[in-house]
């Protein structure tokens, strides 16, 4: 009996009692943990007919060499179980959120006589105030700068009443934006009443905060304390102004969330609307590798993990997909947020146009999500196309030298995977030939013989080769790096990114001469473009590194009219002292004012 009719006939045992199950793989791991209203229906659909199950399915069954579960007393447990396992054993195929990312509160300390404000990653049990939870500390940071800034609240470490009268009023104070309570002219009553007044914006309550202001100025206006009267009237402005732009401080706040899930040809998303007192206050997305769900468990895999994480649930949360244990999930749902909500999946009317908002956010997600890699994809279809590569260019290495005056000349090599750098491959060389005089051809042939050494040694960190070499240079650079590839055996194509008389790359040059015009693709002409500059850029800050300092001790520095500024512009756009050398006037006076660039050519020529 094969393993797989072992599986089939233990699920017949299988009580029909709600539970956990968990599948593992030949070498024990946990590849998916699942619960289920009744174990043994659940766990023998897996066993069915290959062909009812969708692709994502049948890749985990064909992983599935056992399975256990535990049984639980109602599936509200077992709900809860279930995230308890996903969190523990981080199966393959479960939607697995990160758990690091931190919904972070903001905290008043209402317990203390003049109350602050602090960012707390969880709300305790005592007399403070919390709100939130916010996507982010920066969020977070955001909100309570925006409110001390409007109500003029301090915003220094000094703790009061302890430090009232120690020290002078800060600059804060003498410009304005501080009521200044160290001065002890402002009192504890007095500054509770403006945090207070803050609380009702982390609230999302603006009108109400604003009506309130709005009848102290006329009550003090009618009673002549114009003064007074003037005060309230630039902190209502000051509201208002907070009022534009009221999710800045109550953004994650809300009463209502929609979710909706959209599958595209890679990977899927999950929208989350966020919406208070029926305005949109915020968007967050997250994308999802594929997973053996189907797209109603994958929506109800993602809230349950969602919320856990977030511990702040709206009254109401509507979905785009029906999911099977909506009660279980709801009741979940309710005992983290201490109260009764609502799901729904809404089907016609405003709700239902929420939804089709969420989908289509969703939907444009991973159209931007994959259209970048599909764009990347024809890039590398045109440039073998275009240069007769047998294989699709996925792996190319890119070589640059450096040299900043002549001295400490370096190489880099940079490696693009898939149209995309892939930093843990590049490579930097600190030329040795180099201390023997500035000679780019030796220089080039040291690095690619160094690197193709590495190769042949079996140095993993070099392994394996890519799909075309890059070379920065024209048909001298690329025909010395040909004699290096020749000398290894390996047959690699090999081009030369050629630049015009602008500095910018026009073409592709292989070692016979023939050369391939890029400028009319423009996928191709982008796409070699940002690796020479990304080769140049990684070979220019190991050079700079070397240096010590970055351009100090540049014979540029004895030229008149030649400060940092117009040194770094002439070495970025020129890279290195021998080009700025061998340009003419009308060169340099594209980077430089035209006197400066002819005492520039004149420094230079003067002294051969």
């Amino acid at each position: 009996m094969s393993r797989k009719e072992e599986l089939k006939t233990r699920v017949l045992s299988l009580p029909r009692e709600p539970g956990v199950y968990l599948m593992k793989n030949k070498d024990g791991d946990v590849i998916y943990v699942g619960k289920a209203k009744a174990l043994k229906n659940r766990v023998t659909s897996y066993f069915q007919n290959d062909s009812r199950l969708n692709p994502k399915t049948r890749r985990l069954v064909s992983l599935i060499d056992d399975f256990e579960i535990i049984v639980t007393e109602s599936e509200f447990e077992a709900l809860v179980l279930e995230n308890a396992m996903i969190k523990k054993y981080k199966p393959k195929y479960n939607i697995l959120l990160k758990d690091d990312k931190g919904y972070p509160y903001i905290k008043v300390t209402c317990s203390k006589p003049y109350p602050g404000f602090q960012i707390v990653a969880r709300p305790a049990a005592d007399a403070d105030r919390y709100f939130g939870p916010y996507p982010g500390r920066i969020a977070a940071r955001r909100a309570i700068d925006t409110i001390c800034e409007a109500l003029r609240l301090k915003t220094c470490s000094r703790v009061f009443p302890r430090d009232i009268g120690k020290e002078r009023p800060c600059l804060n104070h003498h410009l304005g934006r501080c009521v200044a309570p160290c001065t002890g002219e402002v009192p504890a009553e007095e500054y509770a009443a403006l945090v207070g007044e803050a609380m009702h914006l982390l609230e999302g309550n603006y009108k109400g905060l604003r009506r309130e202001i709005e009848q102290k100025m006329q009550d003090a206006a009618e009673a002549l304390q114009f003064e007074r009267a003037a005060i309230l009237r630039d902190r209502l402005r000051a509201v208002d102004a907070i009022g534009q732009r009221q999710k800045v401080v109550a953004g994650a706040f809300a009463d209502l969330d929609v979710l909706a899930y959209h599958q595209g040809q890679t990977r899927g998303c999950v929208v989350v609307l966020h919406y208070l007192n029926g305005a949109l206050q915020d968007k967050e997305y997250t994308l999802l590798d594929e997973a053996a769900e189907a797209d109603g468990e994958i929506l109800s895999a993602f809230l349950k993990q969602y919320y856990a994480m977030r511990l702040a649930v709206p009254r109401t949360v509507l979905l785009s997909e029906p999911i099977e244990e909506s009660e279980a999930v709801a009741a979940y749902l309710s005992d983290i947020a201490g109260r009764k909500v609502e799901l729904a999946i809404p089907q016609r009317g405003k709700r239902r146009e929420l939804i089709n908002l969420a989908r289509k956010n969703a939907a444009e997600e991973i159209l931007r999500i994959e259209t970048a890699h599909e764009r990347r994809v024809k890039s590398l279809e045109l440039l073998q196309s275009m240069t007769g590569l047998e294989n699709l260019p996925v792996l190319l290495e890119s070589y640059d030298i450096s040299n900043l005056a002549g001295t400490n000349t370096v190489g880099s090599m940079v490696v693009f995977e898939n149209g995309k750098p892939l930093k843990s491959r590049y490579r930097k060389f600190k030329i040795e030939c180099a201390a023997q005089g500035q000679d780019d051809y030796a220089s080039m042939a040291e690095m690619l013989t160094r690197r193709l050494t590495h190769w042949k040694d079996g140095d993993e960190k070099f392994c394996p080769l890519p799909d075309a070499f890059l070379i920065d240079g024209g048909l001298g650079h690329v025909r010395t790096a040909q004699k290096v590839l020749d000398g290894f055996g390996v047959t690699t194509p090999c081009f030369g990114m050629v630049k015009d008389d602008h500095h910018r790359t026009r073409g592709l040059v292989a070692p016979d001469g023939r050369e391939f015009g890029i400028s009319t693709v423009p996928a191709v002409f982008a796409l070699i473009g940002r690796i020479q500059e990304e080769t140049h850029r990684f070979a220019i800050t190991y050079n700079r590194t070397l240096s010590g300092k970055k351009l100090r001790g540049s014979s540029l520095d004895r030229i008149d009219g030649v400060g940092a500024k117009r040194r770094a512009e002439l070495l970025r756009h020129f890279g290195s002292i021998e080009n700025i050398k061998a340009a003419q006037i009308n060169e340099l006076a594209r980077i430089v004012p035209a006197g400066v660039a002819e005492k520039v050519y004149a420094f230079y020529h003067s002294e051969k």
